[in-house]
């Protein structure tokens, strides 16, 4: 699939905003700690997204009812849906100035998660979380998803690098009193 860029301003995607808020103190301290233990800025993005997949739980596997959409508020209180902890990841990684998109996927509803750029390109990575059938891996030499849309069943890849999280996903998430409900609102397509 061909990536494409929102806009062609690579500094866009190390922006902090409402919701990708890598300047809030939960969002540095734990920066800080991840780098301490990396090498390059390789090692550090495989570290964050590495921490992100398995530190935190997937507020649906984990049964959690409480709904995150901020970076540091998905950091702190350690819980969030695949939006969330994409979110919490392009905070971690725009933290140590590494260009991060939020791009998404179409199933029965749409599903968040990141691209990286390194080596002058795009690699997409999927912060949701592992459980049996889910296997999702860093990588920059091929994509190691939880996902694979099946286009014969009308899911698809969207192709376009967000350098903020799309509207509708925000919407979605900031209107829930608690995990059940944007379970039954989640956003269908973009």
């Amino acid at each position: 699939m061909q990536m494409i860029q929102q806009t062609a301003d690579l500094s866009a995607y190390l922006v902090a905003d409402e919701v990708i808020d890598h300047h809030h103190p939960v969002v540095r301290e734990t920066a800080a700690k991840l780098a301490c233990g990396a090498a390059d800025s390789y090692e550090y993005a495989r570290a964050a997204f590495e921490f992100v997949r398995d530190a935190i739980p997937h507020s649906q596997d984990s049964r959690d009812p409480r709904v995150t959409w901020r970076a540091s508020d998905v950091l702190a209180q350690g819980t969030g849906i695949c939006y969330a902890k994409a979110h919490a990841l392009a905070a971690l990684l725009r933290a140590e100035d590494i260009p991060t998109a939020l791009c998404y996927q179409k199933f029965e509803v749409v599903h968040g998660l990141v691209a990286v750029r390194f080596n002058g390109a795009w690699h997409r990575q999927d912060p949701r979380g592992n459980k049996p059938g889910v296997d999702a891996q860093f990588s920059l030499d091929g994509e190691r998803l939880a996902f694979t849309p099946d286009p014969a069943s009308n899911e698809m890849d969207y192709p376009v690098l967000y350098a903020a999280p799309h509207s509708v996903v925000v919407d979605a998430l900031k209107a829930a009193p608690d995990r059940p409900y944007p379970w039954q609102h989640l956003p269908t397509a973009l």
